[in-house]
């Protein structure tokens, strides 16, 4: 009987852009993990994790990031994978080119490695008004009928999960302007499609139409391009585009 050759295990190379604290400055390091099948960038930074060690053999610090669901719905994972903007849990090693190199989104300001701080989309949504009104009471009956194609337009921008991926790629949102982006965007139009949450459509308008709102946009249409979830971000800008005009015309003449 002939003994089969005993296969080499094969090792991952991963470049990592880290950074010890925000005001510090950004370095390289470099790691190797053993290649598993169907093995993510999540999986991969738990094996650094475990065993901290350079490919030179130097033992630093854990590598830090951020993830949660680890099915691409809560966006917390979201960085740069070979220069690419995407969440680390569905980015699948062996569909990406080696070696792998792994930096934090560079379009808010960076804690730790790979964790940014995305505190400026909240605020942005809670500028917005985005969320529905309600008076504290249940039974007050049934709720206004909302028409099947605004159901369907609205389930649509509702997947949105305030990633950032939008925003990385947009050459108009950078961390010293006030740039509200398309998630922003996207969520006026999702809550003034709301037969309840139109009660607010103007002050949604208002809030866009200011420094940083929708005439800031420079029709790039990359966010569209990067967006996990497929949703129509160009056709949410559109759309607030023309809300906005018809609110500036109506404001003329009633305040």
């Amino acid at each position: 009987m002939i003994e089969k050759p005993a296969m080499t295990e094969k090792n991952i190379i991963i470049k990592i852009k880290r950074q010890d604290k925000p005001a510090s400055s950004a370095y390289w390091q470099t790691f190797e993990v053993p290649h598993r099948p169907f093995a993510n960038i999540i999986s991969c930074l738990m094996e650094i994790q475990k065993s901290p060690t350079t490919g030179n053999g130097e033992t630093v610090s854990p590598v830090t990031w951020d993830s949660n669901c680890l099915e691409e719905v809560c966006g917390s994972c979201t960085m740069l994978i070979n220069g690419q903007v995407r969440q680390a849990c569905t980015a699948l090693v062996d569909n990406l080119t080696t070696p792998i190199t792994l930096e934090p989104m560079s379009k808010f300001p960076v804690v730790r490695d790979l964790q940014v701080d995305r505190e400026r989309m909240f605020k942005n949504l809670k500028k917005v008004k985005a969320w529905i009104d309600i008076d504290g009471s249940h039974d007050i009956g049934e709720g206004p009928i909302m028409q099947d194609q605004d159901r369907a337009k609205r389930y649509i921008m509702s997947e949105c999960m305030t990633c950032g991926c939008c925003l990385e790629a947009c050459p108009q949102f950078t961390m010293d302007n006030s740039f509200l982006g398309a998630a922003t965007f996207n969520q006026v139009r999702l809550f003034n499609l709301h037969p309840t949450g139109e009660m607010k459509k103007e002050e949604r308008l208002d809030a866009v139409m200011g420094e940083g709102g929708i005439t800031d946009c420079g029709n790039a249409q990359v966010c569209v391009e990067v967006c996990p979830k497929n949703i129509p971000l160009t056709e949410s800008i559109a759309d607030i585009g023309r809300q906005t005009t018809w609110q500036a015309i109506k404001n003329l003449f009633t305040k």
